[in-house]
Formats: structure tokens, sequence, C-alpha cells
């Protein structure tokens, strides 16, 4: 599907890099359509020798590009749709926005009407090809959906929504990442005070947090059914769950993803 095409990535951050780096693990993608482009790009110059062009001209890449991929600050949108609007062709080419808080309509108030133009949340496991990303866009077409999706799934996989849960799927999606680790990170600190190094406890966590992900996934599972499997009568593991109730783990957790959402609204 991305054989032939050509991508630019503008303001090529940690999201960018972990793009550029599912895109190269692609049989059929040819490192010389891709453009990454940064202010000061230095750190990203180890790409040339994979056949990536690198460099600092957001105008030369934009008007190379099939996919425009916008990796820059919220703040930055705009300003670099402005500036690279006089190059983009709304007839072939498709623009993508990264950024958070952004909508479509402020895009629009730049580009082309004519435009496709997406919105794209993915997260930080985009790193190890595990995000997942949500979707959106304006004036879609087949092609360039089919596209779009080909991109983010070499870096996990993606789904299409409205993009009124845009926000929410930020909340879920790349906040919901952390609220994991913060997760894993308590539980790594238990395992040391009942007796474990942290690196023994670290591994037990890693793997069993991994495990539980995959049991939801493969099994397509409700968690409360696979935790009715593992809390016999006046056994330890629903003692545990029941002091963590008592001291709000739950409530805490969902109040946790409502302040995150209520933040990223006044955004």
């Amino acid at each position: 599907m991305l054989k032939d095409t050509k991508i630019a990535i503008i303001g090529c951050g940690n999201l960018g890099t972990s793009i550029v780096n599912g895109l190269l693990e692609l049989e059929d993608f040819q490192p010389q359509h891709l453009h990454v482009t940064k202010r000061n790009p230095s750190n990203l110059l180890y790409l040339q020798d994979k056949g990536v062009r690198v460099h600092s001209d957001n105008l030369i890449a934009a008007k190379e590009a099939d996919l425009v991929i916008l990796g820059v600050k919220p703040f930055n949108v705009n300003a670099i749709l402005k500036e690279i609007k006089p190059v983009l062709n709304p007839e072939n080419q498709v623009i993508v926005s990264l950024a958070t808080g952004v909508t479509l309509d402020e895009m629009f108030e730049v580009l082309d009407p004519k435009t496709t133009a997406f919105r794209a949340m993915p997260n930080i496991a985009a790193d190890i090809r595990e995000s997942v990303t949500c979707i959106t866009a304006r004036n879609n077409k087949e092609e360039a959906e089919a596209k779009v999706k080909a991109l983010f799934d070499s870096i996990g996989f993606s789904i299409t929504i409205d993009e009124s849960l845009m926000e929410a799927a930020t909340v879920l999606g790349a906040c919901g990442i952390a609220y994991v680790l913060r997760f894993m990170r308590a539980m790594i600190q238990g395992g040391i005070q009942i007796g474990f190094d942290a690196k023994t406890a670290s591994l037990i966590v890693n793997q069993t947090v991994k495990g539980a992900a995959e049991l939801m996934i493969q099994k397509n599972m409700h968690p409360e059914e696979a935790i009715d499997k593992v809390t016999t009568p006046k056994g330890c593991t629903i003692v545990g769950l029941n002091e963590m109730e008592h001291q709000g783990f739950s409530a805490a957790m969902v109040r946790g993803v409502l302040a995150s959402y209520q933040k990223i609204e006044k955004i």
C-alpha cells in the first residue's frame, strides 16, 4: 500500500521518529520516499544512512509528499500549514496532524476546503510498533484512508472514530499508557516491600501486565471475567483487591481519566 507513497514528517520528534522506524520495517517501503524535517535536524542525521532524506526545509518536504504528517506542537500547527500551503495540492495530497486538541475546523481555517485531512493520535508504544492510533478525517477518500491506516498499522494498529471522540481517545490511548506505567511502578514498589529486589520485581510485573493484556486481546474477555478465575474464596487475591477498592483504586483511576479529559477540553 505504501510502496510508492511519498511521505513527509514535518517536525519529526519522538512520535515522528517512531513512525519512521515503523515505516523502515515495512518490506515494500522505499526510504528515499521519506522526508523528515526539524528546525535543527542534527539528531536525525543518522537516518540518512538508511536512505531517509533529513533536512529543515518544510516546503521541499511538503511539495514532494503524497502524505504530509504534522508532528509539531499544537500551537505551531496553523503556522506550519500557512508556511507549506503554497506548495500543497488539495487534489492529490493528504494532511495528517498528530497534534493534541487541534480540530479539523481549526486546520481548515488555513487548508483549502477540498483538502483531505486527518487527525491521528498514536501513543509512545509506537516506538516498539505496539501503538493504538485513533484516526478521524474530513473529505475522506477510500484510497487516502487505506494509506493512512497502513501508515499507522506499521507502528501497531489503527481504528477510525468520530472526531467528537478524539480528545477522549487521546486520554484513553495516549495519556492512558502513563496511567498503566504508574500502576506498574506501584506494583514494583509493593514487590520490593515484600522481599524482591527492584530488577526481579520489574521482570515479574512487566510480564504479568503483558500477560494480562494479551489475555484480554486473545480471549476477548472482560477484565472481571478473568479476575473471577483468580479470586478464590477467602484467598489472598480478593483480600488485596478489596483493600485496593477500600482505598479508592477504581474511583481514583476514573477520576484521573476525567481530570485529563477536562484538561484537554480546555486546550
